[in-house]
């Protein structure tokens, strides 16, 4: 949907001042405000959940809340104003999204110095807790968290070759297996290609999941400090002059237009023809827990892709439509249950994050509670 903005807006091309860009994550201020500081998170946990916030969710809808039952023991929420019930009715992408954080979380915390118990609670999609956190005081892992902070959903500039071998072992080692590639060349690629041209030509078409993604648009800079969520024009890779336009001129709903539906199709096509081919991940089930895990080994697996030269752009309409789950079953049948199926490929340059997140305060309030361990 991005690039159908960026197509529907046909300025003048050019490079402008920077005066143009607009609110990137980088120049939003971190630190809690004084009235809102959580006093049962010192410096280095609130560090862990800054970075576990980190984490990927559809729409950047971000659908976590964190209940902080004494300073060592916390419940990741489900938070149910951050659904996607119009392309997630199921819950499924939200716990996938839940995995990730946790994921996040676990890595932070070992760096910072703790131990991270991740416990998964939740028995039902629709379970408001999901997973239990228990910090120990463990020795520092000396991981690199600029992985997290730079992670990112790259959308534009794949190169066509194929990926190596030695980097898809890399990548399927951190997915502990449950990864497969399918390379450019391949009919399988072929496949899912096109599935994914027409899932989103279906989900566009679909005023329910379009007025979904009309409200998560967040377009003006005001609209973007005010919610530090959703999609920005820079999140969208519109930027320069057509992202200044975008931020002043274009209006939400300008998306449900016939117009801009058919621009975003037609820009899902273009994007799916690059890249050197399609990941997919799987779980070993359809549980809660199995959607944690896999959620945490995506997650894992993308830490790896910036110090690779890889982008990804995971293309969830294929498993958010009837017509791409009766693709991959009529195809694998039950024995594979795919949770991720992603776009793959080699850039040149490597671009930075920018989408908006959260300050921590924000889904983990001050909340009292009787003792503090």
């Amino acid at each position: 949907m991005q690039c159908a903005l960026a197509a529907g807006v046909s300025m003048g091309a050019g490079s402008m001042l920077g005066a143009c860009a607009g609110v990137r994550r980088l120049d939003l201020p971190q630190q809690p405000e004084a009235l809102r500081a959580n006093p049962a998170l010192d410096e280095s946990r609130r560090e862990i959940l800054y970075h576990a916030a980190l984490a990927p969710s559809g729409h950047n809808s971000q659908p976590w809340r964190v209940r902080i039952e004494s300073t060592d023991e916390w419940i990741v929420e489900a938070d149910p104003e951050r659904r996607l019930q119009a392309v997630d009715p199921d819950n499924r992408e939200l716990m996938l999204s839940l995995g990730a954080f946790a994921e996040n979380l676990s890595l932070a915390a070992g760096a910072v110095g703790y131990d991270a118990k991740i416990q998964v609670v939740a028995k039902e999609y629709f379970d408001r807790d999901v997973i239990r956190v228990s910090l120990r005081t463990d020795h520092p892992n000396p991981y690199p968290l600029g992985r997290i902070t730079r992670r990112m959903t790259a959308r534009p500039g794949y190169r066509s070759d194929e990926i190596r071998a030695a980097d898809i072992e890399a990548l399927r080692a951190a997915a502990d297996g449950r990864l497969f590639y399918f390379p450019k060349s391949s009919p399988h690629a072929d496949r899912i290609r096109d599935g994914v041209v027409e899932c989103s030509r279906i989900q566009s078409l679909r005023d329910a999941a379009q007025r979904e993604l009309v409200s998560w648009l967040r377009l003006s800079d005001r609209d973007a400090l005010e919610h530090r969520d959703g999609l920005t024009a820079e999140g969208m890779d519109i930027q320069g002059f057509k992202g200044w336009i975008v931020r002043h001129f274009i209006e939400p709903e300008n998306f449900m237009k016939t117009t801009f539906r058919q621009k975003g199709i037609d820009q899902t096509a273009r994007l799916a023809a690059q890249g050197g081919g399609w990941l997919v991940i799987t779980s070993s089930g359809r549980t809660v827990a199995d959607l944690i895990e896999a959620g945490r080994l995506f997650e894992r697996m993308a830490l790896l892709t910036r110090e690779r030269g890889i982008g990804l752009h995971p293309t969830t309409q294929i498993l958010e439509e009837k017509h791409g789950i009766d693709l991959f079953a009529s195809h694998h049948g039950s024995r594979v249950i795919p949770q991720f199926v992603i776009r793959v490929g080699y850039l040149d340059k490597y671009p930075e994050p920018v989408s908006l997140r959260r300050p921590v305060e924000w889904f983990a309030p001050y909340q009292q509670f009787t003792h503090m361990s």
